[in-house]
């Protein structure tokens, strides 16, 4: 129970990797608050993460809009009385070349991949910053280190995450707040089901291990950073649960 009674807020927490992370924070003793924008998903989560007696509140927010995002972190510190630890795990992915894509997808992919970090990281801070105490591990991708062709939005949106989670480590750890970064390779998610089957066997074919991650084998990175004495010694770092894909 390395989490015990910890007051995490979970992003994209209806399926895939924020599914995952939350069923695992909740194994480790966490009381949970669940940001989707899937209503019945959150229901699910929600029911399944009581199973283990834990309090678990839910907010629904479409992240891509400017103001839900702060809303649903309001709510969530109403609701848990504070925050300690805040997982940015909500994205999207797309796949299309530099030429096709359009303004509006390449705002949507940075609206919810980048900026909604940004928004629920500034909503959260000043409370964690008030008790000198907090845990920020936001999710980005390897692509955001090496980049992918047709993807180049996905990876700008990744880049940033890495670049705004090493800056902001170096900004609020005095006020004993960490913040990391965990950059999968590709995981066996939902979020896969808008890349073209080609594109997912021949990225297969590159990895050392030969084969994508599934989600439950990311949770120990994501408790590891969240945990003491585990995460004391990790800011503005990025854990690389990418299947030999990068190697830094």
């Amino acid at each position: 129970m390395q989490l015990r009674d910890k007051r995490a807020v979970i992003t994209g927490a209806a399926s895939g990797l924020g599914e995952a992370i939350a069923l695992g924070f909740a194994a480790q003793g966490a009381r949970l608050w669940l940001i989707d924008r899937d209503a019945e998903g959150l229901r699910r989560m929600a029911l399944a993460c009581t199973q283990t007696g834990l309090e678990v509140g839910t907010s629904v927010a479409d992240l891509a809009t400017a103001e839900q995002p702060e809303q649903a972190i309001e709510q969530a510190l109403a609701g848990l009385g504070g925050i300690d630890i805040l997982v940015n795990s909500a994205g999207i992915a797309g796949q299309g070349s530099c030429l096709e894509l359009t303004i509006e997808q390449w705002d949507q992919m940075l609206a919810i991949d980048l900026r909604s970090v940004f928004l629920c990281c500034r909503q959260a801070l000043p409370a964690m910053i008030a008790q000198r105490w907090g845990w920020i591990i936001n999710i980005a991708s390897q692509l955001g280190i090496k980049g992918a062709p047709e993807l180049s939005y996905y990876a700008a949106a990744k880049a940033g995450v890495i670049g705004f989670s090493k800056s902001l480590a170096l900004e609020v750890v005095q006020h004993n707040v960490l913040v990391n970064v965990i950059a999968p390779g590709p995981v066996e998610t939902p979020m896969l089901g808008d890349i073209s089957a080609g594109w997912k066997a021949a990225k297969a074919a590159e990895l050392p291990l030969g084969r994508f991650g599934r989600p439950e084998e990311l949770v120990p990175s994501a408790v590891l950073l969240a945990s003491e004495p585990g995460g004391n010694l990790y800011l503005g770092q990025m854990l690389g649960p990418n299947l030999g894909d990068v190697m830094p």
